[in-house]
């Protein structure tokens, strides 16, 4: 039997998918971690069991991205080709795209695949195939055509046999379908034609395949509403000759035959496939799971919201755009039987002890263990920076450093820890890592007057942990108000849940400068903001809260609205405090988890953060690039988010406190230019559309003629 549960938005944020839905959603280094790739400029990462982003990164305005960013496993770095050319390589301590290290190729790109056991490999629109290693090795090497003119790439997978990789690519010219395969190993291309049978009339809408030991599973599903499977020897019998498969019916009327649009399947197992398309022609778009062994419906979940037609599947998840939002359903397959076929099937205690079939790891048989297993060490170097890996099993000083931290002074421990980060790093460094927080925090809590704070320190920095990995070290911060150390930590660790960010923010907000003037801030983020003439600011200022209002429409609160640029024109709080506050700005966040905590944040403390998002908008606002000055300020989005999220949880609290009127009214000034300028900017575009429609009837007009347009 199958089972869809019940599925959960990955982001409450709509996706900026655009018309065609999403490039991609790819595997990261970790397994709760992935890549998704809008069809525009951004790729973020996400963790999935958190359902919040931990990353973002985006090209440059005018540039696109062309392929789905992917993940090398051999070195944790990502990688991403804008603009078909450009290929970029980063990692999760890079922040701008436009930093980071670029190569422009001599040939477009059309897909990067990457799995465990081998390094990336990139598929050129031309069917060449080339490895990262190579390709970083000589950019603007000769690629070769290897398709026909005409031939267009459909869609490709790559898989690993016998620890060597394999992949297919599937191309379409006038109707006609080819299958290449290429083998890594000894390097041959062999290349099929697809015949279609009896229903040469039918369009294939969508490709997925699966791999045993002597054949790969290719199966269709076509415009008819059925699905194909054509099976393609991995080694050919002869490779130079162009052989011809035949495909055979696999399951009948899976989606309506009239569905031009949004279908498309996947393969799950040996004997289970996900279909994603409307079953009948006047129903909604569904996610169906058949078994194909015994030809019968498994289960089934309707999307009301209408889908993009794209599925991906990692582990016992299936992902999907609904609607503009991309929604993980997870999944159940047992081992398929005939009374599981049919639904009859009895469930006992020892029924879920069966693993869920999944490919077979061919690269195993030959007695290699479970697993890949690269034959060759990576050659492979890390651009950012180097790290050392032991290949001992174990490090024999962790043992000892996990007994001292339970009872030597602190001075010791941080000698002792000093040492353990100096030399090279285990397989298991986050591990024993987090082994040695966690001790640490434990002698806290249960010694009050121990409290190792540059030993923790130096662990937060290794950049390895994460607050899932040991939550009690935020709590013990909150316990003692370290706001130096909250402040790293909101910094360095991914996954802080938002009860936590808002109880920081509540800290940072309360803490009397006195106090802050003593501790050791983290100032990256903070620049001088002093640094014009009053005046200056002030004449500035004036046309930026205009903004394209004219003052005439509304004199009522001139005088405050002018009181409050003046006020805006200093920073409301001391530079350690918008130290701590913009750590807060870039944590990574859900807003429906969120929301409910911020209400209860006092009201005179909610102003104090409005006011300074405010002034951190107009400090954005002096320059054409609407950024801050400083190494790593908070973004212009994040700014404006946040002044949304505080003004919708404390809205109707904050309208009742007169220190919050003046700003309120600026605030309300500005949104009220913000519409002014885009209803007239509306207008215009009414206008353009016209001129387009006069530009496409150019061709119907004499060869002289008067012409009146008038623009109203």
């Amino acid at each position: 039997m199958a089972a869809l549960e019940e599925g959960f938005t990955l982001s409450a944020v709509c996706l900026g998918a655009g018309p065609d839905g999403l490039l991609g959603v790819e595997q990261s280094d970790k397994t709760d971690q992935f890549l998704v790739t809008d069809s525009g400029r951004t790729v973020i990462l996400y963790k999935v069991s958190d359902q919040k982003p931990l990353g973002s990164w985006s090209v440059k305005q005018g540039q696109i991205i062309t392929c789905p960013a992917v993940c090398n496993f051999q070195t944790g770095e990502y990688v991403v080709v804008h603009d078909s050319k450009v290929l970029r390589i980063w990692n999760n301590e890079d922040v701008n795209l436009d930093k980071v290290f670029k190569a422009t190729l001599s040939a477009e790109v059309y897909r990067i695949h990457s799995i465990q056991g081998t390094e990336p490999l990139v598929l050129f629109k031309e069917g060449a195939v080339r490895g990262l290693e190579a390709l970083l090795a000589e950019p603007q090497q000769k690629i070769e055509t290897v398709i026909s003119d005409e031939e267009v790439i459909k869609w490709t997978k790559v898989f690993m046999v016998f620890r060597h990789p394999v992949l297919i690519f599937i191309t379409e010219k006038c109707g006609n379908y080819f299958a290449y395969v290429q083998m890594f190993n000894s390097n041959i291309l062999s290349k099929y034609t697809l015949l279609l049978g009896q229903e040469e009339k039918s369009i294939i809408q969508s490709f997925t395949a699966s791999v045993d030991r002597k054949f790969i599973s290719l199966m269709s599903l076509t415009s008819d509403g059925c699905i194909y499977e054509t099976l393609i020897p991995i080694r050919p019998n002869d490779p130079e000759k162009n052989q011809r498969v035949v495909r055979s019916l696999l399951l009948k009327a899976v989606v309506s035959g009239n569905a031009r649009n949004g279908v498309t399947l996947t393969v799950l197992d040996q004997d289970h496939v996900a279909v994603l398309g409307p079953p009948l022609p006047a129903s909604k778009e569904c996610l169906a799971i058949w078994n194909t062994k015994f030809q019968t419906l498994q289960a089934s979940k309707e999307l009301p919201q209408g889908t993009s037609g794209q599925l991906w599947y990692y582990g016992e998840n299936l992902f999907m755009l609904h609607g503009k939002f991309l929604t993980i359903i997870p999944y159940k397959c047992e081992v398929s039987s005939l009374a599981g076929a049919l639904g009859k099937l009895k469930h006992s205690q020892d029924l879920g002890t069966h693993a869920m079939p999944h490919f077979v790891n061919w690269e195993t048989s030959q007695g290699c263990g479970l697993g890949f297993q690269d034959s060759e060490p990576s050659k492979r170097i890390l651009r950012r920076r180097k790290i050392e890996v032991s290949v001992e099993p174990e490090h024999p000083a962790s043992k000892q450093l996990l007994s001292t931290v339970k009872k030597d002074s602190e001075k010791h421990i941080e000698v002792e820890v000093r040492k353990f980060l100096a030399v090279k790093r285990t397989p298991d460094f986050q591990i024993v890592t987090g082994d040695i927080v966690t001790g640490l925090v434990g002698r806290c809590r249960a010694e009050p007057s121990f409290y190792p704070r540059s030993a923790l320190m130096q662990l937060i920095q290794t950049h390895v942990l994460s607050y899932s990995l040991c939550p009690a070290l935020m709590e013990v911060a909150l316990e003692k108000t370290d706001v130096q150390m909250l402040q790293l930590c909101l910094q360095q660790f991914p996954d802080v849940p938002e009860s936590v960010i808002c109880t920081c923010l509540k800290i940072f907000l309360s803490i009397g400068d006195d106090s802050l003037q003593e501790t050791d801030i983290n100032m990256e983020s903070v620049s001088n903001y002093s640094d014009t003439v009053q005046d200056e600011k002030m004449e500035e200022q004036t046309e930026i809260v205009q903004n394209g209002f004219s003052p005439e429409e509304d004199n009522r609160g001139q005088g405050e609205s002018q009181a409050a640029a003046e006020e805006a024109a200093s920073c409301p709080v001391i530079p350690k405090r918008a130290a701590l506050l913009n750590a807060i700005l870039h944590s990574a966040y859900s807003e429906t988890f969120l929301l409910p905590h911020l209400k209860d944040i006092p009201a005179q403390h909610i102003t104090l953060f409005l006011q300074y998002l405010y002034f951190l908008y107009l400090k954005c606002s002096e320059n054409a690039t609407m950024t801050l000055p400083g190494i790593h300020p908070p973004t212009l989005n994040q700014i404006m988010d946040w002044i949304c999220l505080l003004l919708d949880a404390n809205f109707t609290v904050v309208v009742m406190i007169p220190e919050a009127k003046r700003l309120l009214l600026s605030l309300y000034k500005f949104v009220k230019s913000q519409i002014c300028i885009c209803s007239e900017l509306n207008k215009i575009e009414v206008s353009f559309r016209e001129l387009q429609k006069l530009n496409q009837e150019k061709n119907n007009r004499e060869l002289y003629s008067i012409e009146v347009l008038e623009l109203f």
